[in-house]
């Protein structure tokens, strides 16, 4: 393999590269969850809409009472208590996320000059097949 992103820089041996893959797996285990929250957030919201048009619907049907409660109850509620979903949106960024992130680089710079998935890339040289189509070390080999 000739991509020097990719090979670690002289004198760092493989339980350092290990580590640090292993860092940076947990970041994009991370990076996946904060996906999920996302994915709360935006359902969430959709739900809520939703709700006020089942509101809007049943006051139009005549069941005034039972719209009026949907409305002052869960039309608008928190999800946590005093958050929206945006507000456990930032909390989480702010407090696990952006730190995380930074983490993972401050560790990569110190260990590895910065270099991204090293582990991955040893991996694959490992795991392909030299000289088949399909099995190249980068593009520009295609």
């Amino acid at each position: 393999m000739d991509d020097q992103a990719h090979i670690a820089p002289p004198g760092v041996d493989d339980a350092t590269v290990e580590a640090v893959g292993r860092l940076t797996e947990a970041l994009e285990t991370v990076e996946r969850a904060r996906g999920h929250l996302y994915s709360f957030h935006q359902l969430t919201g959709e739900a809520d809409f939703k709700i006020g048009d089942a509101v809007d619907q049943l006051r139009a049907a005549g069941h005034t009472a039972l719209a009026d409660r949907l409305s002052t109850e869960i039309v608008g509620r928190n999800v946590l208590p005093g958050r929206w979903t945006f507000q456990v949106m930032e909390e989480y960024d702010d407090g696990y996320w952006e730190p995380l992130r930074a983490a993972e680089r401050d560790v990569r710079d110190q260990l590895v000059g910065g270099k991204r998935h090293l582990a991955e890339a040893r991996l694959k040289e490992d795991r392909r097949s030299h000289g088949h189509p399909g099995h190249e070390a980068r593009p520009d080999e295609s």
